[in-house]
């Protein structure tokens, strides 16, 4: 498998609630192997302790650099990162590393994660591309992060090493780290942990590795598990605040609709704008009235066959479609899977979505 370039852009509100707390128990337990506290770690940060427990908390951009700025300040060694990295399990990364594990191959898996990145708190721009067997992970506006750029670095890709490495069930081929940073008095920890060399003081931040491995079957790929880890994934992206306030109306609009959904000239009318005014204006948010839609029938259809019984046929015709067929068509163009299988595969998973929180 070859995937083409992906990025993931950082949100421009660096106060906005948009990161989980995914990955930070990690970082709270190393320190507290230390003696230092966890209270102690979420000072003066505007965040909470008890929040490490709560799937649902958010902290903004500046809230979890003002974290990894307290571990930094707080702790007796100065490895920190690379140990609370190696610390890391898939459950520390909730629903986004059980959608890893359970991914097909591990280009799936790779795929996934840089798309999802803001999940496994990253404070940089990722982007990955491909150079023949190499492949490289590049991470970008490191800049603004100043004297705190190296703990970042390691605790980030120290803890997706070993995200990797689980995911595989063997060790990630790295094949070099380059970093903008000089050498820290501790640079030798770097190779031990990331086996392979390490380059610093280069003019970029880059990861290099064996583009093999994108083709390596997952030992743990189930395609239901895979799905069905991903789709709540979507749904947590769909809370953040940063979806755009017309699309997030729309979605409004068509969940509180009596009846058929509103088409797009029905729609433009409700919300006081003309047909093309709607079209232009979502054109620039990167959407269109067509994927609201079919997204809002998505997420309907999965709540009706998770949490009801509801036939099939009712299902269809709740969200929107004129007859079964057609529906189960478009269910599995969105999620893979035939409506029925998708409901068998979640009532087995049933104690497993237990674990996950």
């Amino acid at each position: 498998m070859r995937l083409s370039s992906i990025t993931t852009p950082l949100h421009p509100d660096l106060d906005t609630p948009t990161h989980s707390m995914l990955g930070l128990a990690a970082l709270a337990a190393e320190l507290a192997a230390e003696g230092v506290s966890v209270d102690a770690l979420f000072a003066r940060t505007g965040a909470d302790a008890r929040q490490l427990e709560d799937q649902h908390a958010r902290i903004s951009h500046r809230q979890r650099l003002a974290i990894y700025r307290n571990a930094r300040l707080l702790a007796r060694r100065p490895d920190v990162g690379l140990l609370a990295g190696a610390r890391q399990r898939i459950s520390d990364f909730g629903i986004y590393g059980y959608a890893m594990l359970s991914s097909s191959t591990f280009g799936d898996a790779l795929k996934f994660s840089v798309e999802h990145v803001m999940m496994a708190g990253a404070v940089f721009e990722v982007r990955y591309r491909t150079r023949g067997s190499t492949s490289v992970l590049c991470s970008y506006g490191v800049d603004a992060l100043g004297d705190l750029l190296p703990f970042v670095a390691e605790f980030w890709r120290s803890s997706m090493t070993v995200l990797f490495s689980r995911v595989l069930e063997a060790p990630f081929p790295s094949k070099k780290m380059v970093l903008s940073f000089p050498a820290p008095p501790h640079w030798r920890n770097y190779e031990r942990m990331f086996n392979c060399p390490v380059e610093f003081g280069a003019e970029t931040m880059e990861w290099h590795f064996d583009s093999s491995v994108l083709d390596r079957p997952c030992p743990n790929a189930n395609p239901i598990t895979a799905q069905i880890c991903q789709q709540l994934c979507e749904r947590v992206l769909d809370e953040r605040p940063d979806i755009p306030d017309l699309a997030r109306r729309i979605r409004v609009e068509c969940l509180n609709a009596s009846g058929a959904f509103p088409s797009a000239a029905e729609m433009a009318g409700r919300i006081g704008m003309s047909v093309r005014t709607l079209h232009r204006r979502l054109a620039a948010d990167n959407c269109s009235y067509q994927s609201i839609l079919d997204d809002v029938r998505r997420s309907l259809a999965i709540e009706f066959l998770e949490n009801t019984s509801m036939p099939i046929e009712q299902i269809a015709d709740r969200v929107g479609f004129s007859d079964a067929t057609s529906f189960r068509k478009s269910f599995r163009k969105w999620t893979g899977n035939a409506p029925t299988q998708y409901r068998d595969g979640v009532r087995s998973l049933d104690v497993n979505k237990v674990k996950l929180f």
